[in-house]
C-alpha cells in the first residue's frame, strides 16, 4: 500500500513555479517534499512540447503521493516593446526630447519605432512612458496617430525590443493575443487546473476568457495593471480567483503605493470569497542565497496574516540557485505565522460576505461549531468545489477535508486556504457518507481516535450547490483499531 503526502501543518498554500532550475521529476518531487501545494507553468518561456514534460513530471508524483496536484498555467499577455537600435542599443538623454514612430528604421538617441499603433491613439499630453521595467521614464509632450513627442524625466540606456509600459491610460489591446489563445487551447488540452489570465485591465478581459475556457478550467485575473485597480470589484465578481501580481503593478505604479494595495485587493477577494494569491519577489534573494533577508521573510508572513489564500515563488523556485530551499522557507515562515497566538484574529480581521443561501450559513455555522466544541476538523463532500471554497472563505481554526468523486474538482482545491483534498469514490447513502468520512479522516492522519469531526454535505448526493447537512460525528478507538488492522492486512 502506498504511502500519502501527510496533510500540511500549514493552511495557506504554496504555489511554486517550474523553471530551468526545476524541470525534471527529481527537482519537482523535492520541491513537492518541501511543501509546494501547486505548480505555475509560465507560458512566457519555453514551448509547448517542454510544458508536456512538465505536467506528465506533476501527474506521475501525483500518483505517487496520492495526492491530487494543482497546476496552473499562466498565459504571456500582451507584451509592449521598441523596435531595434543602431548598435543594439542607444542613451537617452535626461531633460531632451525623443520620438516614438511607426517607422521600422532602427533607432537612435532621438527615435525609435513603438510597433503598437493603438499607443498613438491611447496616449495623450502628460502620460508617462516607461521602458525597461521603469528604468527610463518619458513623459508624453504631444501626440497624434503616427508619431509622440516626449521628453526624457529619467534616461538611461535602451536596447533593442525592450519593454514599454503605459500606466495611465487604458491600452485599447485585449488581454489575449494570438500566442495566449494558442497556449489557452494547449493549457485545456493538458488539462489545466487553474489558467491564469494577464494585462488584465476591464471585466471584459476576464468575459472574454472565460468564453474560451468554460468550465474547463478554473480562471485567475492577474491584477498587474493600474487600470484592473478601477474595475476590482467587477472582475473579481468574474474570476474564480486572483493574484496580486506585485512586480508589473510595482513597476506601473510608485512602489510606495503597492502595499496598501496589496491589502486592499486581498480584503477584496476575500470579501468576494475567492482565492487570492500574493506573488513576485517573496523571497528575491534566494535566487542566489542560500537564505533569505528578514525583511522577506516580514513580506511573506504579512501576506500569510492578511489571510491570503496562497504565496507563491517565482524565479526564486523556477530559475535560482536553491529552489527547494526557497520552498522549504516559505513553509516554515508559513507554519511560525499561523501559530502566533494572534494569528486568527488577524485573519479575521477583514469581514466575509455571505449570500443568503442555505450553503453560505451552514459553511458560516460550521465554523463556529468546531470551535465550540473543540473538533479536530472539518469534512465536506463536493462535486464543484463550491462548498470546500466557502468554508476556507471562513478561515476556520481546523483543517478541511475535502473529498470529491471528480479528481478535477479535487485538483482545482489545491488553491484553497486550509483544504486537504482528496479524490474518492462518491457515496450514495448519509451513513456511507459519514464512514467514508471516519475513514478518510484516519487515512489521512486528519484525526485520530477520540477526535470530533463536523461533517457537511448536500442530500441528495452528487447535486452540485446542494450543500444542506451539518453532522458531528467521534472517532472512537474501536474505529482507529479497525483501520489500523485493515492496513496491516492490505501490506500483507
Amino acid at each position: 500500500m502506498t504511502e500519502t503526502l501527510a496533510p500540511r501543518s500549514r493552511k495557506v498554500k504554496i504555489l511554486a513555479t517550474l523553471g530551468p532550475a526545476s524541470s525534471d521529476k527529481r527537482t519537482i518531487r523535492k520541491l513537492m517534499l518541501a511543501g509546494a501545494d501547486a505548480f505555475r507553468i509560465n507560458m512566457s518561456h519555453g514551448d509547448q512540447k517542454s510544458k508536456t514534460r512538465l505536467v506528465n513530471a506533476i501527474r506521475e508524483l501525483e500518483k505517487e503521493f496520492q495526492r491530487p496536484t494543482t497546476i496552473l498555467f499562466d498565459l504571456q499577455g500582451p507584451k509592449l516593446r521598441v523596435g531595434q537600435f543602431e548598435g543594439g542599443e542607444t542613451v537617452l538623454q535626461g531633460g531632451r526630447k525623443f520620438f516614438f514612430d511607426q517607422d521600422s528604421a532602427m533607432g537612435d538617441a532621438n527615435r525609435v519605432q513603438l510597433p503598437h499603433p493603438e499607443l498613438f491613439e491611447a496616449v495623450k499630453a502628460g502620460t508617462n512612458i516607461l521602458i525597461d521595467d521603469g528604468k527610463v521614464r518619458l513623459r508624453v509632450l504631444e501626440a497624434d496617430g503616427g508619431r509622440i513627442v516626449s521628453e526624457v524625466v529619467v534616461g538611461g540606456t535602451v536596447s533593442d525590443n525592450k519593454g514599454v509600459n503605459v500606466p495611465d491610460v487604458l491600452v485599447p489591446i485585449p488581454a489575449l493575443t494570438e500566442k495566449d489563445r494558442s497556449d489557452l487551447a494547449f493549457a485545456l488540452d493538458q488539462r489545466a487546473d487553474w489558467v491564469a489570465l494577464s494585462f488584465v485591465q476591464r471585466p471584459e478581459d476576464v468575459a472574454e476568457a472565460r468564453s474560451l475556457i468554460g468550465d474547463r478550467a478554473a480562471l485567475l485575473a492577474k491584477i498587474e495593471k493600474p487600470a484592473a485597480i478601477d474595475r476590482l470589484n467587477d472582475i473579481i465578481a468574474l474570476s474564480d480567483a486572483v493574484m496580486v501580481a506585485r512586480g508589473d503593478l510595482g513597476v506601473e505604479l510608485p512602489p510606495e503605493q503597492v502595499p496598501p494595495l496589496q491589502k486592499r485587493i486581498v480584503a477584496c477577494a476575500r470579501e468576494f470569497g475567492k482565492p487570492v494569491i500574493v506573488a513576485t519577489q517573496m523571497l528575491e534573494s534566494m535566487i542566489t542565497s542560500p537564505t533569505p533577508t528578514r525583511a522577506e521573510v516580514s513580506d511573506v508572513a504579512t501576506a500569510i496574516y492578511d489571510g491570503a489564500d496562497a504565496v507563491m515563488l517565482s524565479a526564486e523556485s523556477a530559475a535560482g540557485d536553491y529552489p527547494v530551499e526557497a520552498v522549504a522557507m516559505m513553509d516554515r515562515i508559513a507554519v511560525s505565522a499561523e501559530r502566533d497566538p494572534s494569528y486568527q484574529a488577524r485573519i479575521h480581521f477583514t469581514e466575509t460576505r455571505l449570500e443568503p443561501t442555505t450553503a453560505d450559513a451552514l459553511a458560516a455555522s460550521a465554523r463556529q461549531i468546531a470551535s465550540t466544541i473543540s473538533a479536530t476538523a472539518m469534512v465536506c463532500y463536493t462535486s464543484s468545489g463550491s462548498t470546500a471554497r466557502r468554508i476556507a472563505r471562513e478561515r476556520p481554526t481546523v483543517p478541511l477535508l475535502a473529498m470529491s468523486a471528480s479528481l478535477h474538482t479535487a485538483r482545482r482545491m489545491g488553491l484553497l486556504w486550509g483544504v486537504h483534498a482528496v479524490h474518492t469514490r462518491d457515496v450514495s447513502s448519509f451513513e456511507e457518507m459519514v464512514e467514508k468520512a471516519k475513514r478518510m479522516a484516519l487515512r489521512h492522519k486528519i484525526a485520530t481516535g477520540g477526535d470530533r469531526l463536523i461533517l457537511m454535505a448536500g442530500i441528495p448526493f452528487g447535486t452540485a450547490g446542494s450543500t444542506n447537512v451539518i453532522h458531528v460525528v467521534r472517532l472512537i478507538g474501536d474505529e482507529l483499531d479497525r483501520y489500523q488492522a485493515s492496513k496491516v492486512s492490505a501490506r500483507n
